[in-house]
């Protein structure tokens, strides 16, 4: 078997980032993560950190400001995965200027994990965090660096309402009461939900509310399934400069689908309630905040489509359940079995 590549993780302790570090340690990768003393010392961060020494992962101190200790990282490492916030997506620029310098790296995945931004059609503030990460990748590859984009769509423990709701239950909060108040017809006392909107709290029983017509198709992917594609990717030569998609088949559903398919899981019918275009964008241009971007980004994947108006061609990108159809995914389905 051939040696596997030594990862570097920028922003591994954040949400999407400690699965796939945790992916890259199960599938046998050295693996590195980048991080600041403060992190260390952050008692947010300690189980993220213990969970890291368990496993056997290498902590290098370092910053995204330091250029020094970038190089010095990166030159100890094969592959780079960013997977740093969204306010800190334009310092990628620092990324890119380090593995320059390195000369040694064979793959860098910026942070992505979520619409392919080349092919968005959102809506501000959406469309000025999109438009960030698409600065980033012309830059990747002005500079002649190979990469691969992941396009991992949406993550079913942040859109599904789950065990896990806790994580994102703030950004659910900022949505639900949004939606709910610009929607006359749910009354004050009325168990309304939807099975869409980031970190639900709860699963719909009574009422649900649905983003545009409800027919547009949507791509919910777990979060190990997506670490799982990702590090499959890593010395894979058919993922170098593509894209990777993970639309898994049976991942792509409609709204008005996915609450069908609730409602045989739960045995009854739920009252649906639309949200349509029109009003979103009303909502999205009286919000601030958490809630403008979220309703946003909303507006990109339930309305516009943005996940699935477009084929796939081989010039520009690869599917991750075709690349690798040993995976076994972890279906809408079958996730929605997890809520009762």
């Amino acid at each position: 078997m051939a040696e596997r590549s030594r990862i570097l993780f920028i922003g591994g302790t954040g949400y999407i980032g400690k699965f796939i570090v945790e992916a890259s340690v199960k599938a046998g990768h050295p693996t590195f993560v980048l991080v600041r003393e403060s992190t260390l010392s952050s008692p947010a961060k300690s189980t993220v950190i213990n969970n890291f020494k368990n496993l056997g992962v290498n902590l290098l101190l370092g910053d995204l400001s330091d250029h020094e200790s970038l190089v010095e990282a990166i030159k100890q490492v094969d592959v780079v995965i960013s997977t740093i916030a969204h306010d800190q997506l334009y310092n990628q620029d620092k990324i890119i200027a380090a593995i320059k310098e390195a000369g040694n790296i064979k793959r860098f995945f910026p942070s992505e994990f979520g619409n392919d931004v080349d092919r968005a059609h959102a809506v501000e503030p959406a469309k000025t965090g999109f438009a960030t990460k698409a600065k980033i990748r012309r830059a990747i590859e002005a500079e002649g660096i190979p990469y691969t984009y992941v396009a991992s769509n949406s993550f079913s423990g942040f859109f599904l309402p789950a065990l896990n709701h806790s994580r994102s239950g703030g950004l659910w909060l900022y949505l639900h009461a949004h939606v709910q108040a610009s929607t006359s017809s749910i009354g004050s006392n009325a168990e309304t939900t939807t099975l869409k909107q980031p970190g639900a709290p709860a699963s719909p029983r009574d009422k649900v509310i649905i983003l545009g017509d409800g027919d547009t198709k949507v791509v919910f992917n777990k979060e190990d399934d997506i670490a799982t594609y990702t590090i499959k990717a890593v010395d894979d030569p058919r993922a170098v400069n593509k894209t990777l998609f993970i639309k898994p088949p049976s991942n792509i559903i409609s709204s008005n689908d996915l609450v069908s398919l609730w409602e045989k899981k739960i045995g009854k019918k739920i009252e649906r309630i639309y949200v349509h275009e029109e009003q979103l964008l009303k909502n999205i241009q009286e919000a601030s905040g958490p809630r403008k971007v979220i309703l946003s980004i909303c507006h990109s994947l339930f309305v516009k489509g943005d996940q699935t108006n477009f084929e796939i061609e081989p010039s520009f990108g690869v599917e991750a359940s075709e690349l690798y159809p040993d995976v076994k995914y972890t279906t809408v389905a079958e996730y929605l079995n997890q809520l009762f």
